[in-house]
Formats: C-alpha cells, sequence, structure tokens
C-alpha cells in the first residue's frame, strides 16, 4: 500500500472518529454546563435537541457544496467548521453555546451526508468493508468522547469547556490529513449532474429513506430513556447506566461486522430483517421482562441497533451508481431520519406521561418497528437507481 493510499485511510478513519463526538459529549457534562451557564433543566436539553434538528435541516447542503467544490474539499471544510463550532460553544454566555452548537451540528450533517459518497469515490471495490469501518468508528467515537469527558476534567482540572475545547483537536488533525485530498484535482464542480434529479422520484430512495429515519428514531428514543425505563423497573441507577453502556458497545461490534457481511451479497433484505428482529427482541424485553437478565436484553438490542445503523447507510451506497448520486441519496435518507429523531424521544415522553407508565410507548415503538421491518425489506432487495434517470 502507497504512502498516499495509508494516508487517505488513516484519514478517512479519524473523519469517522470525529462524526459524534461534539454530540456525544454534551450528556456527561451536562450539569455542569447548567449550573456554569444558568440553564433550566430544559434549556440544558435543548443543547442537544438543537444539535439533532441540524442534522437533519442542514443536511440537504452537502449535494449542493459538493457541486460546487466538489466532495473532498467539502469534507475539509466541514471539519474547519466543526472545529470551530466546538470553540465557539465553549465561549461565555448561553449564546454562544447554543449558536457553537448549531455550527458543529452543521459541519456534522454535511459529513454524514458525504460519508458514503466518500466510500463510493474512494473505495468502490470495497464500500461494505469501508461502510462498516467507518459506522464502527462512528459508533466509536460517541462512545469514547461520553466515557472520557469527566475522567480528562478530573485528570487536567480544565472544567467543562476546556475538556469541551479539546475535541476540535481531532477534528484539527482530521483536516490536516485530508489535506492532500483537498487539493488533489477537484472532484466536483459547477458543472457537475444536479444532485437531486431523479433521486426523489425513486421508490428506492424512499424505501432507503424510510429504513433509515425509523432506526434513528427507535435509536434515539432508547438513548434518552433506556435508564429511565429500567429505573423505573426497579434498578438501581449505577446499574441502568451499565446496561446503556453496554448496549452501546455491542453495537460498535454490530456497525462494522455485519455491513461487511452484507455487502457480499447481491440481497440485503434477510440481513435487515434479522437486524429489526433483534431490535423488537430487545424491545419486547423492556415491555415484557426488564428486570429478568437485562444484560440479555441489552446485548440483542445493540447488535439490532448496531446492525440496523451499519446497513441503512450501505444501502444508501449500494443503491445510487455513482458519488454523486449517493451523496443526493444520502441527503435525502439522512435529513428525515434526524428530523425524525429529534421528534421521536419527545413523542414517547409524552406517551409515557400521558399513559403513566411504558407500555404504551413501547408498544408504539414495536409498532414502529413493524414499519421498519417492512420498509428496510423492500431497500434491502437487489435494485439501483438508473443512471439514465439522474
Amino acid at each position: 500500500m502507497s504512502f498516499r493510499s495509508v494516508l487517505l485511510v488513516a484519514g478517512f478513519v479519524l473523519v469517522a472518529l470525529n462524526l459524534r463526538p461534539a454530540i456525544a459529549s454534551v450528556s456527561p457534562l451536562l450539569d455542569e454546563i447548567m449550573t456554569d451557564v444558568g440553564l433550566t433543566p430544559a434549556g440544558g436539553g435543548a443543547i442537544t435537541t438543537v444539535m439533532i434538528v441540524c442534522l437533519g435541516v442542514f443536511g440537504p447542503l452537502a449535494p449542493l457544496l459538493v457541486r460546487r467544490i466538489g466532495l473532498d474539499r467539502t469534507l475539509l471544510a466541514g471539519l474547519l467548521v466543526l472545529a470551530l463550532g466546538i470553540v465557539l460553544r465553549t465561549l461565555d454566555g448561553a449564546p454562544a453555546l447554543y449558536a457553537g452548537a448549531a455550527v458543529a451540528a452543521v459541519a456534522i450533517a454535511v459529513m454524514n451526508v458525504i460519508m458514503p459518497s466518500l466510500v463510493k469515490q474512494h473505495f468502490p471495490a470495497r464500500v461494505n468493508l469501508f461502510t462498516g469501518l467507518y459506522s464502527a468508528c462512528a459508533a466509536a467515537g460517541a462512545a469514547t468522547a461520553s466515557a472520557l469527558m469527566i475522567p480528562l476534567e478530573r485528570a487536567t482540572g480544565y472544567g467543562w469547556r476546556g475538556v469541551s475545547a479539546m475535541i476540535a483537536v481531532p477534528a484539527l488533525a482530521a483536516a490536516a490529513l485530508w489535506l492532500p485530498q483537498a487539493l488533489a484535482k477537484p472532484d466536483g464542480g459547477p458543472n457537475g449532474p444536479r444532485p437531486f434529479r431523479g433521486v426523489l422520484r425513486s421508490r428506492v430512495t424512499w424505501y432507503v429513506t424510510g429504513l433509515m429515519g425509523l432506526q434513528s428514531l427507535t435509536f434515539y428514543v432508547i438513548l434518552a430513556w433506556l435508564p429511565t425505563i429500567f429505573l423505573e423497573a426497579g434498578l438501581p441507577a449505577d446499574q441502568a447506566g451499565y446496561l446503556l453502556s453496554l448496549t452501546t458497545l455491542v453495537q460498535v461490534g454490530a456497525t462494522f461486522a455485519v455491513p461487511v457481511l452484507a455487502g457480499r451479497r447481491r440481497s440485503q433484505a434477510g440481513y435487515v430483517a434479522a437486524a429489526v428482529l433483534c431490535t423488537m427482541a430487545g424491545y419486547g424485553g423492556l415491555l415484557a421482562a426488564p428486570v429478568t437478565a437485562p444484560w440479555f436484553w441489552m446485548i440483542v438490542l445493540g447488535v439490532g441497533q448496531g446492525a440496523a445503523f451499519g446497513l441503512a447507510l450501505l444501502l444508501i451506497t449500494l443503491r445510487a451508481p455513482d458519488p454523486t448520486a449517493v451523496t443526493a441519496v444520502s441527503a435525502v435518507a439522512q435529513s428525515f431520519g434526524y428530523v425524525l429523531a429529534a421528534v421521536g424521544p419527545v413523542l414517547f415522553g409524552a406517551l409515557r406521561q400521558a399513559s403513566g407508565g411504558w407500555t404504551v410507548p413501547l408498544t408504539a415503538g414495536l409498532g414502529l418497528l413493524t414499519a421498519q421491518l417492512v420498509v428496510g425489506w423492500l431497500a434491502g432487495r437487489p435494485a439501483t437507481l438508473g443512471k439514465a434517470n439522474l
């Protein structure tokens, strides 16, 4: 492998590791942030909500930027803007906090959308391997950031602003590694294909979008409410936290392994069905017997949710014929996905409040997973967007 290839792979991996820490690092520090800035609990929760909404709303910027300046340069710009947003939200005052969170999320939204296109462009013969690699790195980046914030704060004595600003360092390192790719011959431009032509008219796009959206919704519901579900079932707080960590760690392995295996097959429908059924089993365990072998339910749930995430990203790449079309499909799928993800925890919380328990919300979750199974099966069947219609 040439030095340029090594640099490309290293840059790609480091970019993937930067896709989640800016979001995942908020929760461990939230109490301290709220106290320092003077936020209410609703105001503290709004930090993450703002970021998730931006992930959905600003994803469609990516195809326009790619058409204007090219794929690799768009990624470089995203990394630099991400670092800027991370630093901005550590400045004094709530306006800077929210503005920085929004700026960082806009950068992540653009990078989320173009990552499948980068796989299609730079690793066309190994789409399954590099989709699994980057989705696993994204999950690992989130887990690492959430785990290290408090230990870093204690070790350095910098406080939440200092350790939050440190997250900009990996983003700048990724930008440095990606710079040679961005300085190479542009990979797109004003005369390239128009990104959304034909994509919105294809049923394949909407099948993939349905899978991405519903798996995002069911994932963020669990992320937001899992500890509370276990606490109200009678488990102690520390065990509830460990169980959330367990299912998150299991997801890292599943997001890597399943796309690698599924990408070797002509049809991915069976893999999608298996992933959704595992997630349904996890939801069912929480509904019927949350304190009976909870570690088992969390392992099954982690396998299902991790596999579903990796498969959704893989199908975005496989179902489009070229990087331009991949960018457009990714923009549609991820924009709808994150909008649903932002709404899901709020709706489940409202159902919990109205019904007085978790039976109704978790039953609703099983209904959504049934819909995910249907659209996932349709998305997983062999099909490709026709070049002639793009």
